[in-house]
């Protein structure tokens, strides 16, 4: 036979309340084998729920990710016009761009990387005479290419390798 064991607080305060559910169906709470907390709303399921393997695959399944390998979120991202005075049109974990001059350019995070260890994907888009033209290039070679945890520099070139303020400048950071 199950016993049911009901104790108040030491202090004696507090009030422990069953209610019955708002319908005429019957309800069953079943208990776990094993001592813990019983979650007794959906934000505390939700919260409850964003730890360990249980978060990572409800993670995964919401960025609709197949597989088994794991999931690595964009930690900072950046679409700005890189032509004149430079400006933000949309962007996540990024305080400011400085413009350092012709294609080279300086991204601020908001909130620091943990560390230098992070991926950069970056691009730039020049609209001229109706043709999109795509280019490409952190700057020159790893002495010039400065990654930081509160910033990253980086230089957008043209084919023939000459720097060129670009009118869509792209930056994602990965970590």
């Amino acid at each position: 036979m199950s016993k049911v064991k009901i104790e108040g607080n030491a202090s004696g305060t507090g009030t422990f309340t069953i209610a019955a559910p708002n319908s005429s169906t019957d309800r069953t709470l079943t208990l776990p084998d094993e001592a813990g907390t019983v979650l007794t709303s959906a934000s505390d399921i939700v919260a409850s729920a964003l730890t360990g393997d249980i978060a990572a695959a409800r993670i995964t399944d919401a960025l609709n990710a197949g597989g088994s390998a794991p999931v690595y979120a964009c930690r900072a991202w950046v679409n700005f016009n890189g032509t004149g005075t430079v400006a933000i049109r949309a962007s996540g974990n990024v305080s400011s761009i400085t413009d350092n001059g012709t294609g080279d350019y300086t991204v601020n995070f908001t909130t620091a990387m943990p560390d230098n260890d992070y991926s950069v994907v970056y691009g730039g888009l020049v609209v001229s005479g109706g043709a999109n033209n795509y280019a490409a290039g952190l700057s020159g070679n790893a002495e010039d290419t400065a990654l930081t945890t509160t910033s990253v520099e980086y230089r957008l070139e043209r084919a023939d390798g000459a720097a060129n303020d670009w009118h869509t400048c792209c930056l994602a950071i990965f970590r």
